[in-house]
């Protein structure tokens, strides 16, 4: 079985390289997509042993997870888990995503943040609640984080699936897109590691956009 750790990256430069680092040392291939940043993010990641591909601008996390999509189907990878680049997504949590899917083979398996959310800012606790309800409505399973960026995609499903969205809402479609053509999304807890790094979902604007990608989604078959 072998899978792909990927990373979308903007201004990561602290917290980078000691996780792809930690995440080698662990077995793991790592590919690293630098979102335009004005940072280091890039260089600190290459230095560390991770494969880079580096946005000219910042396009936004969409648009730089397609990128990686893209380049991971190319190459003969079994599945690809996505983690984030600032150091909230515990590498310890690994093992677990691989035991569950040598268990089970799922399609996807999302990390559930939802059973300890100790430190979670209240309106984000709020806000993924609510989005956490209406995705599971959608894609007619249950799906207890669905914000959650820390996850396991087989390629299967990457290669089955047409993805549009550039922004923070492509998690959303992802989930959306693999339900309707009748792939397994089951969850595996998960701890995250809350810091004083600052959120780059606005709460106003990005909370519109995925409300009307929900509601689009739900009125096409």
């Amino acid at each position: 079985m072998k899978i792909c750790l990927l990373i979308p990256a903007y201004n990561e430069a602290q917290a980078l390289g000691p996780l792809v680092k930690d995440v080698l040392a662990r077995g793991f291939t790592v590919l690293v997509v630098d979102d335009g940043s004005s940072d280091d993010s890039a260089q600190i990641a290459r230095s560390a042993g991770a494969m880079v591909i580096k946005n000219t601008r910042n396009h936004g996390k969409g648009y730089s997870l397609q990128r990686g999509f893209d380049d991971i189907l190319a190459r003969d990878f079994d599945a690809l888990i996505t983690m984030d680049g600032d150091g909230q997504h515990c590498p310890d949590d690994l093992a677990k995503f691989l035991a569950l899917y040598a268990e089970k083979k799922p399609d996807i398996i999302c990390g559930n943040r939802m059973r300890n959310p100790k430190g979670m800012p209240g309106v984000r606790f709020v806000t993924n609640k609510i989005m956490s309800g209406l995705i599971s409505l959608v894609c007619r399973q249950k799906i207890y984080d669905t914000q959650c960026g820390y996850r396991l995609i087989s390629t299967e499903v990457l290669r089955n699936i047409q993805l549009s969205s550039t922004a923070f809402e492509i998690e959303s479609e992802v989930l959306i897109k693999a339900s309707k053509k009748g792939y397994s999304i089951v969850s595996v807890p998960i701890k995250t590691i809350y810091s004083n790094e600052r959120s780059k979902i606005n709460p106003f604007f990005d909370t519109i956009r995925f409300f009307i990608y929900i509601v689009r989604e739900m009125f096409i078959r």
